[in-house]
């Protein structure tokens, strides 16, 4: 197989016109026009160089408001990050396709400055380190990896995800009979204004029902809420292709939804950075509870936001959320 595919050898300052993809296989994406990495070569035992490109525009990963102007959505930062883990496994690792990974952590240290939408799609390039590598029979069952996001040289983003692999027997076992597919609609959207969000078609909370039968969905003070997770099978990006569980980046979504119904301000929807941890699968067929609370804005206007998920009573996930609020109210999502 080769090891390179379009990949530079410099920064992003050098880097030549990008034309391609890598292989959609390579990131478990369906579409290509999901696939966000352009390339990608070995620098030494468990250090690689990976290319990317952001579209200017996206439907899903909208740019968000930012000083002088649009930014890109941070969340994109964690899909470019969840695709170089996948790439690097198949890749480098020799993972088979077919495989399936289980994400155990992932955070994200953005700097919001530097993701400004510029007039072509931005260029970036991702510094990786691999460590805690582990094989079983000589094949890959996990690993940790951490990522410098550079664009035209300029630290952007950070972020670190660990992951282990199943084989498909290993996998049958672990689900038992569960079986690819998607979810169905079972719930109305939150508005779309509460969660920063324009078409309800991309709300993934669904309002909650208190114990006595109102509504549940934030505190009086506003500092804490519930709601349940509302995944729409026909999304496009958040369900790629049929799965038998809940992927993690919509959870993820669900968590910086959670924070944004909870911001002082409607339009303090930016998560600047934060940390996860994905406890068990999140099943299709099972209501998932999302709970939030956060603290008081500091004086800028940021503030944490705790945000965890569960199921039956068991946790499925939990992530800290770090937002700011956008230097210009008029540019939204």
């Amino acid at each position: 197989m080769s090891r390179t595919i379009c990949a530079p050898a410099a920064h992003a300052a050098a880097l030549p016109r990008l034309t391609t993809t890598v292989p959609r296989e390579f990131v478990h994406r369906a579409a290509v026009a999901e696939v966000l990495l352009t390339g990608w070569r070995r620098e030494g035992e468990d250090r690689f160089l990976v290319t990317a490109q952001w579209p200017r525009g996206h439907s899903f990963f909208t740019p968000v408001a930012g000083a002088g102007g649009r930014r890109h959505d941070p969340m994109l930062v964690t899909e470019t990050i969840r695709q170089v883990g996948s790439l690097i496994a198949h890749a480098e690792f020799d993972v088979p396709l077919g495989y399936q990974f289980l994400m155990w952590d992932l955070s994200v240290t953005t700097h919001p400055e530097r993701l400004a939408v510029g007039p072509v799609p931005a260029e970036l390039v991702l510094e990786v380190r691999c460590s805690d590598v582990r094989r079983r029979a000589g094949t890959l069952a996990g690993l940790r990896y951490d990522v410098v996001l550079r664009r035209d040289g300029a630290i952007a983003a950070t972020g670190n995800a660990s992951y282990t692999c199943a084989s498909p027997e290993v996998y049958r076992r672990l689900r038992g009979n569960r079986e690819p597919g998607l979810p169905t609609r079972t719930a109305p959207a939150v508005p779309p204004e509460l969660v920063g969000r324009h078409s309800s078609f991309d709300v993934v909370l669904a309002p909650a029902a208190s114990p006595a039968g109102g509504p549940a969905d934030a505190s009086a003070a506003g500092r804490a809420g519930r709601w349940l997770l509302r995944a729409e099978g026909d999304h496009p990006v958040l369900f790629d292709h049929p799965v038998d569980h809940i992927p993690g980046m919509v959870l993820l979504e669900a968590a910086r939804q959670a924070s944004a119904a909870l911001a002082p301000a409607a339009s303090a929807v930016t998560p600047a950075s934060f940390t996860s941890s994905f406890h068990r699968y999140a099943e299709l067929d099972l209501p998932c509870w999302i709970e939030a609370e956060r603290d008081e804005p500091d004086a800028a206007g940021a503030f944490v936001s705790r945000v965890s998920g569960h199921q039956d009573g068991e946790p499925v996930f939990s992530c800290t959320i770090t937002t700011t609020p956008p230097a210009d109210p008029s540019v939204c999502q």
